[in-house]
């Protein structure tokens, strides 16, 4: 049976993140809150969880469902090399918004969709989800909407879209900037955004010493 767990009190937290990590690790579905908007997640791990989400959100595996990590030091089991802009970027952004597609280690043992190789992380800024994170491990996490509506702002949001198919939602309260994450590709020789976000793009070049231009590929950075 669903439930929800009322978050801003400390006996709620605990209770819903203890139902949240029971239910990860026996192959149910989710909902948490981010610092962006609400997530639809389970266990990365586990294809059978995986496949009940991408159900859930009636969307197929050409649209691969990202990662969301609890710490700075979980992307380095997750990628093929760590690289120095990998590591700038996690520094300067994490927790936050700003997601990074990188080659995925050739050796993990999960099924994410039609990744080609590749893998969307991030590191969210809400305590309620980073809490779970580090209990459960990576989960693959998508918004919490059904393919084609808004992402879920609320809990109750989700529920409305989600219903049944979630056994536990988390209500964090409302999601704080209410927009999907910046999504970098950091898989090619050169950063590229890919979505323009909760970060601008503006903030993620200057970190990486470009201009916006080069990083939204507008222009050739031979010519700067």
């Amino acid at each position: 049976m669903t439930r929800i767990h009322d978050c801003s009190t400390a006996d709620g937290r605990s209770a819903g993140l203890a139902a949240a990590t029971e239910a990860v690790r026996t192959g149910r579905l989710v909902v948490l809150p981010t610092d962006t908007v609400y997530g639809l997640g389970c266990d990365a791990f586990d294809t059978d969880a995986v496949n009940a989400l991408l159900r859930a959100k009636n969307r197929g595996p050409d649209m691969p469902v990202p990662v969301l990590v609890g710490s700075w030091t979980t992307i380095e089991g997750l990628v093929r090399e760590y690289t120095y802009t990998m590591r700038t970027l996690v520094e300067a952004f994490w927790p936050g918004g700003v997601s990074l597609v990188v080659h995925e280690a050739p050796s993990l043992p999960w099924n994410l969709g039609d990744t080609r190789g590749t893998v969307m992380l991030r590191m969210p800024a809400h305590p309620v989800a980073v809490d779970l994170l580090r209990e459960t491990g990576p989960m693959a996490v998508s918004s919490a909407n059904v393919s084609g509506h808004p992402p879920a702002t609320t809990a109750q949001e989700a529920v409305d879209q989600l219903g049944e198919d979630v056994a536990v939602y988390l209500d964090g309260g409302d999601g704080t900037v209410g927009t999907a994450s910046t999504i970098i590709d950091v898989s090619r020789d050169r950063p590229r955004v890919l979505r323009e976000g909760a970060v601008p793009a503006g903030r993620v070049a200057e970190v990486l010493g470009m201009t916006p231009e080069e990083l939204r590929g507008t222009c050739d950075p031979r010519r700067r």
